[in-house]
C-alpha cells in the first residue's frame, strides 16, 4: 500500500497514519501533514466518500388517484386524448398558467370532495404532488 503525503514527512513506512479526534489540531490552519493511502486508481479525496443521504419523503399515492388527477389535468388544459400525462408531469411543462392551476385544483376538490388550502395549492407543481396531497387530505377526513 502506498501513501500520499503532503507537508513534512512524519510517516516513513508505507502505512496509513491517522489521528484520533482528540489528537487532531484544533485549528485547520495548523494542519501540516496529510497522509492518505492510495489503494485504487482514483486519487484520494479529502471529502468523506460516505455522505449522509438527503432527507427524502415519499408519499406514493395510489395509482388510481394519479390516474384520476391525470384525467382532470387533461380535461382542464384541453389536452388531446393521446397526450402523455404522468405523475412526473409538471403543470408548467403541460402549458398551465396560474389560472389553469387554480382551475385544476378546483376540479380536484370537486372530484375528490376535499378542500385544498391556498398554501398547499401553491406547493403543487406536478401531477404526483397533487395526488399525494389528495391522499393526505382524504386520510385526514
Amino acid at each position: 500500500m502506498a501513501t500520499f503525503t503532503v507537508g513534512a514527512p512524519i510517516c516513513t513506512k508505507p502505512t496509513t497514519c491517522s489521528l484520533k479526534q482528540a489528537q487532531g489540531p484544533s485549528r485547520l490552519s495548523s494542519l501540516r501533514l496529510i497522509s492518505l493511502p492510495i489503494n485504487s486508481k482514483n486519487f484520494p479525496s479529502l471529502r468523506s466518500s460516505k455522505m449522509p443521504p438527503r432527507l427524502q419523503v415519499f408519499c406514493a399515492a395510489k395509482a388510481e388517484t394519479v390516474s384520476k388527477v391525470c384525467e382532470i389535468v387533461k380535461k382542464q388544459l384541453a389536452l388531446p386524448d393521446d397526450s402523455e400525462v404522468t405523475g412526473e408531469s409538471k403543470f408548467a411543462a403541460l402549458g398551465a398558467d396560474s389560472l389553469d392551476t387554480v382551475e385544476i385544483v378546483m376540479g380536484l376538490e370537486e372530484e375528490f370532495g376535499i378542500s385544498v388550502e391556498e398554501e398547499s395549492a401553491q406547493s403543487i407543481l406536478t401531477v404526483q404532488d397533487a395526488a399525494d396531497l389528495i391522499e393526505k387530505l382524504i386520510e385526514k377526513k
